[in-house]
């Protein structure tokens, strides 16, 4: 069991346990301390972080735990987490860290480590880095201490990169795209980079304030997005979320397409060009059985894993997989990169709409989702609720009565307290009478636990 570190990293909220400038300078320690113990040649790692006011303080207090147990620091300020992947690989820093909290709102934080070849760190590092918190080990002598310095050019590097996963000349010429960046870590980089590849930007929600993050805007409220396609009669829209390793985009016509259309789109795009590895895809539990019966009848593998990037991420290196992704946007391309990357997503989107000719409504047309709900049964405090025996025979009552007309989903959020109950069935009719019922009875029973 970790203390700390959940699905993501550390999350929480700022200035409560574990998310203080305290904590962050005890991390460092800590992470300085077990990622550098086998090195033989001074460390490197670099920070990045998304637009929150509280990054100042958590980079600082982090930085300064860090250069303290002997590693000097790389500084690249407000990149999308996918940038900090990529740039932990091409700047040859022994390690990366990103403070973000994704979707959340601005009061929190997170802070999320990166291995030198670009990839979350194993869970068997994290758990080391908690053990080095219990019992910090001892600080280098005075000379032996890291420096810090900033990265200028990172987010231009970042954005090279981007382009170099299409060929040279490909550009995007006319294409009219909305970009919602969500006051977040894509603000400039993301109409830019559209802009570079000749496409005709109208950007949203890309004067970040420190307060202002996923407020009303982004993945989280792509209605935004949806309109404002309609109303300049765009022909694509994105919404990202704050650290932009998430998209949801909207056709021409303002029709929201979520992550099990893009995986299908992206799948069959890469079919037709021989490019689909593994013969499958991964996506996780609360992906569409629609989409299974979709890519069943492409010849296409659908594999599910548990929710959360990391697990989609260990299915796809474990059986060949370069395409892999979640419901709520995040999508994994390991062809191009290590880790869920909105922008390369919505490149790659651009570039299935243009090979073929066609408008994203047109692309993946055949596919029929199943109807399908999350609820979210908030708790007073966080409790295993899926431990209890009387909780699973509610849930087990519930996937008796669908049957093999839909399914069920109870897990427990890793990041709040909070119960998430997906139901999906073959009617709206039958998927909202199961699931309320469940839920109904769900909380009934967890408020008696707490």
């Amino acid at each position: 069991m970790r203390k700390y570190f959940g699905t993501d990293g550390v999350r929480g909220a700022v200035n409560t346990e574990p998310m203080t400038a305290e904590f962050a300078l005890r991390l460092g320690r800590a992470a300085g301390y077990v990622l550098t113990k086998h090195l033989t040649h001074k460390p490197h790692i670099l920070i990045g972080k998304d637009t929150r006011l509280s990054g100042y303080m958590i980079e600082s207090a982090l930085c300064a735990g860090l250069t303290a147990q002997g590693m000097n620091v790389l500084l690249v300020g407000p990149v999308p987490t996918p940038a900090v992947a990529y740039l932990t690989r091409s700047l040859r820093a022994d390690a990366g860290v990103v403070l973000s909290a994704s979707h959340n709102p601005a009061g929190d934080n997170g802070i999320k480590f990166f291995a030198a070849d670009g990839f979350k760190l194993p869970d068997c590092v994290e758990q080391e880095i908690e053990a080095a918190l219990d019992s910090l080990p001892p600080l280098p002598p005075a000379l032996d201490i890291g420096k810090a310095e900033r990265v200028d050019d990172a987010r231009g590097r970042y954005i090279e990169f981007l382009k170099s996963s299409l060929p040279r000349n490909f550009r995007f010429n006319g294409v009219k795209v909305v970009v919602d960046s969500a006051n977040g870590a894509a603000y400039d980089v993301a109409p830019d980079l559209f802009k570079e590849m000749g496409c005709e930007v109208v950007s949203l929600f890309d004067q970040p304030t420190g307060y202002n993050i996923n407020q009303n805007c982004g993945s989280t409220h792509p209605q935004v997005m949806c309109d404002k396609v309609r109303e300049v009669e765009a022909d694509i829209g994105f919404a990202l979320d704050g650290d932009a390793d998430r998209l949801i985009a909207c056709d021409a016509s303002g029709e929201l397409v979520d992550g099990d259309k893009v995986i299908a789109i992206l799948a069959e795009h890469l079919l037709k060009k021989g490019q689909l590895k593994g013969g499958a895809v991964v996506t996780t539990l609360m992906s569409n059985m629609g989409l299974g019966d979709y890519l069943e009848q492409l010849g296409i593998q659908m594999l599910r894993t548990n929710v959360g990037d990391r697990y989609v991420l260990e299915m796809m290196r474990k059986k060949g997989c370069n395409l892999g992704g979640e419901q709520s946007g995040h999508m994994i391309m390991l062809d191009h990169n290590t880790t869920g990357d909105g922008l390369m997503t919505a490149l790659q989107l651009l570039c299935a709409m243009q090979e073929a000719q066609q408008p994203l409504s047109e692309l993946a047309s055949d596919l029929t989702l199943y109807p399908q709900k999350l609820w979210n049964i908030v708790m007073q405090k966080k409790i295993d609720a899926l431990a209890d025996a009387e909780v699973q025979s509610l849930i087990a009552e519930a996937e008796a009565k669908l049957g093999d007309k839909g399914r069920v989903n109870v897990r427990a959020s890793g990041t709040e307290p909070k119960l998430r109950v997906m139901v999906e069935a073959s009617s709206a009719t039958l998927m909202y009478e199961t699931g309320e019922l469940l839920v109904q009875a769900l909380e009934e029973r967890i408020q008696s636990l707490v």
